[in-house]
């Protein structure tokens, strides 16, 4: 009987131990992991060419100051190696392709509700 109140005391303390293998964050793992995220978003805007505050428009949930460290890291890592920018393939749409992209979505016109 001792011996099951044993692990009835034990087992607790080995599921609490094993949290970090169930994928549960600190709070400083998920500020850190922001501010990584941060810093790419703000890497990948300058390396496309983006402007800051296009940058800071196009994500608003990331952190500011850690997309301009990353923009300002990348603008110097690329000035001292004298790397172009790469313009993005996929830009933001027109208001041309967004009206055809609607065209597309709306039912046909003429025999729209009419039985044949």
């Amino acid at each position: 009987m001792k011996t099951y109140l044993r692990w009835f005391a034990v087992l607790p303390l080995l599921l609490i131990s094993g949290c970090d293998l169930l994928g549960i964050e600190t709070l400083s793992q998920v500020q850190a992991r922001q501010a990584q995220e941060g810093q790419a978003i703000g890497s990948a805007c300058r390396h496309a060419g983006r402007a800051i505050e296009d940058c800071y428009a196009l994500n608003k949930r990331a952190d500011k100051a850690a997309i301009f460290a990353g923009w300002r890291e990348m603008n110097d890592y690329m000035t001292e190696n004298q790397i172009e920018t790469v313009r993005p393939s996929i830009g933001e749409p027109t208001a041309k392709a967004t009206d055809d992209a609607e065209e597309e979505d709306a039912p046909p016109k003429g025999k729209a509700g009419h039985d044949g």
